[in-house]
């Protein structure tokens, strides 16, 4: 930032300077070419034809240089077929002409007609009364004024803008240090949560970096809570297998006629919780996923396809729009819809019915079955692990359990409600939509 911040102030200076330099000398030219404009108009008032037809002036012009010798002030009045009418300054010099004009305009140009004196000219052709002769008027003065005025003019322009260039440079990098700073205290922060001295970014900081250093912080947060989640399902899953395995223990130390049977009960009763627990570690896992997203409608037509496999007797009708998505992993929302609609046809009557629909912020799920229903006292103990009203049919009791738990952790809902239509069990099951 500061390489290229004083690189695009010296350009900028640079430019600057320039054309600052070039409005600059020429108004100093300019301005010394006016007073020789204003000497050469002089020698055109004064100017005479002698009784010879020779040019003469009438009055001496104002500046004493023109008398003494060499002084870098010259005057000179040409014509054809007569000699030049010279300043006493030119000594034994004369001045050249060589351009040819056809006009009465002024001109000026720069000569090296001197050697080491170089010369600044203003001439102009003169038509006098009284004579046809086209007088060449010249005046010409030595360029060391002009060119030292320019000298001290630039070396002022290349001094103040190289103090200037200094001091925005500096300035900018002191802005850059000092606006960077606010960046290196938050990874010193990072630093000392690393090494657990800290755990959040609690400094006071500018209001630019308060949203990153918050969406930091809520990351952190969000790690922790994943994290003390792992724990917390590690050591119910331990808790969990602690008592079956124990029972194990304590029937084939005791050479129980029933071990058999003691460890094919308990073995079911590790796998449940094993299952149970897998279940949440991978929604949990996959939660963290910025951009988890789950088309609804081909996940519905999967789950029918698996469900009317086992169950072929049972009639699965599907409504709703086909474009809705959801905030949670393809795997869970199969999962989650598996669970309900394979309950559905296996508690049923004969007859399944899934909604979909679309609200503001989530995507709903309606299953209705045609079965018996679950009273209302009993609707909230089913969601417990391992809980089962009909054990006459094969299962774990893990499928409600799962459901709620991987619905809670995408921020879904999931409710068990009395069917109007057909009479049964209704689970509404509800979901964050996905954003596009």
């Amino acid at each position: 930032m500061i390489l290229i911040a004083g690189a695009w102030i010296t350009l900028l200076l640079l430019g600057g300077g320039l054309a600052l330099d070039r409005v600059l000398s020429n108004a100093v030219t300019r301005n010394f070419d006016d007073s020789l404009n204003y000497v050469l108009t002089a020698m055109v008032a004064s100017a005479e034809i002698g009784p010879g037809g020779e040019v003469l002036l009438n009055r001496p012009l104002g500046d004493q240089r023109f008398l003494e010798p060499n002084s870098g002030l010259y005057y000179q009045i040409s014509g054809p077929d007569f000699e030049p009418f010279r300043s006493r300054s030119l000594w034994d010099r004369s001045l050249q002409v060589k351009q040819k004009h056809k006009d009465v305009e002024v001109h000026t140009y720069d000569s090296k007609e001197f050697g080491d004196e170089p010369l600044r000219v203003l001439e102009r052709d003169v038509i006098l009364p009284g004579s046809p002769v086209r007088w060449r008027f010249q005046v010409a003065q030595s360029r060391e004024a002009l060119d030292s005025q320019i000298t001290i003019l630039r070396r002022t322009l290349v001094r103040s803008f190289a103090l200037l260039g200094i001091g925005l440079i500096a300035l900018a990098a002191l802005q850059t240090y000092y606006g960077l700073l606010p960046l290196r205290k938050v990874r010193k922060a990072i630093a000392r949560m690393r090494s657990g001295v800290a755990t959040r970014v609690d400094e006071p900081l500018p209001n630019e970096l308060a949203p990153m250093v918050d969406e930091l912080n809520a990351l952190i947060e969000h790690n922790e809570t994943q994290a003390e989640e792992a724990r917390r399902h590690a050591g119910n899953l331990a808790h969990a297998l602690k008592t079956p395995l124990t029972v194990i223990m304590n029937a084939a130390t005791a050479n129980a006629e029933d071990l058999p049977d003691t460890v094919c009960r308990e073995a079911t009763t590790m796998r449940r919780q094993v299952d149970h627990h897998l279940a949440r570690a991978r929604a949990v896992g996959r939660r963290g996923h910025a951009h988890s997203r789950a088309e609804v409608w081909p996940s519905l037509e999967a789950v029918e396809r698996a469900v009317g496999r086992l169950y072929p007797d049972v009639r699965i009708d599907i409504a709703g729009p086909k474009d809705l998505s959801v905030r949670v992993e393809r795997q869970d929302l199969d999962e989650l819809l598996g669970n309900l609609i394979e309950n559905a046809a296996k508690y049923g009557g004969g007859s399944v019915f899934v909604t979909v629909m679309g609200e503001a912020g989530a995507v709903e799920f309606l299953i209705e079955d045609d079965g018996t229903g679950i009273p209302e006292e009993q609707r909230q103990h089913i969601f417990d692990r391992g809980a089962r009203l009909d054990t006459s049919k094969p299962g774990t009791g893990l499928g409600l359990a799962i459901v709620r738990d991987v619905a809670e952790i995408y921020g879904g809902t999931v409710s068990l409600e009395e069917s109007e239509d057909l009479g049964g069990l209704l689970v509404r099951l509800r979901l964050p939509a996905a954003v596009d």
